[in-house]
Parts: structure tokens; C-alpha cells; sequence
């Protein structure tokens, strides 16, 4: 059965940085496109960065420049670095999966087949 895990988040203040990772098992992870999204309160569920088997990535541009996806295909590992922090990151962030994706679209999370339990990152003033 497909798992994915998060770990990594906390509270942190503005300027900061977290390091995120989601534990994969299950499924074979090498071949799936995964990314991350993340949910404020009251908001909806959004995509932040997805990265492809190929290691090709994509970011929404809130996040450009500031936040780096990758994967360890041999740790079946998926990290979110998370650098130069602001309220407005301040979120549950998700761990995806999905198989056969185009990676600038995968933030659209149409097509997602799994899905983490969360972490809860807060950043404060």
C-alpha cells in the first residue's frame, strides 16, 4: 500500500529556514513525479513546487527563489528546502505523488494519486 510521510516542520520566525522531507514507500518511487503543496487556514489546498523522475522542477512564483525541491531516488525521499521564511508561508504542507505527470502542471493537483498527512509550518513575526 502507498505511504508517503512528512516530517521537518515546526514554528519558525520570519527570515528562517525548515527543511521538509516526505518518506516514500509503497510504490516505486523513482518513477512518479512528487511535489508539494500546502494549505493555510481557510484557504484552499495549493501546489508549491513539483519536481519529475528526470529531476526537472517547477515552482509557483511566491516561492521562487526561496524555496528548492528535490529527491533522493535511492532514499525513496522527497525534500523541501525552505529558506528566507514570511508569515505568508505559514501553512499545513502536504507531500504528492503522481505517476505519469507533466511537472509544470502538477501543481494544478488534478491528477494526484497520493497524498501525505501533513506538517504544520508556522512562521511568526
Amino acid at each position: 500500500q502507498a505511504r508517503l510521510v512528512e516530517s521537518g516542520g515546526g514554528t519558525v520566525q520570519t527570515g528562517g529556514s525548515l527543511r521538509l522531507s516526505c518518506k516514500a514507500s509503497g510504490f516505486t518511487f523513482r518513477h512518479y513525479c512528487m511535489g508539494w503543496f500546502r494549505q493555510a487556514p481557510g484557504e484552499e489546498r495549493r501546489g508549491v513546487a513539483a519536481i519529475g523522475p528526470d529531476g526537472s522542477t517547477f515552482y509557483i512564483d511566491s516561492v521562487q527563489g526561496r524555496f528548492s525541491i528535490s529527491r533522493d531516488d535511492a532514499k525513496r525521499t522527497l525534500y523541501l528546502q525552505m529558506n528566507s521564511l514570511k508569515l505568508e508561508d505559514t501553512a499545513v504542507y502536504y507531500c504528492a505523488a503522481e505517476e505519469n505527470c507533466v511537472v509544470h502542471a502538477m501543481t494544478d493537483g488534478g491528477f494526484i494519486e497520493e497524498w501525505g498527512q501533513g506538517t504544520q509550518v508556522t512562521v511568526s513575526s
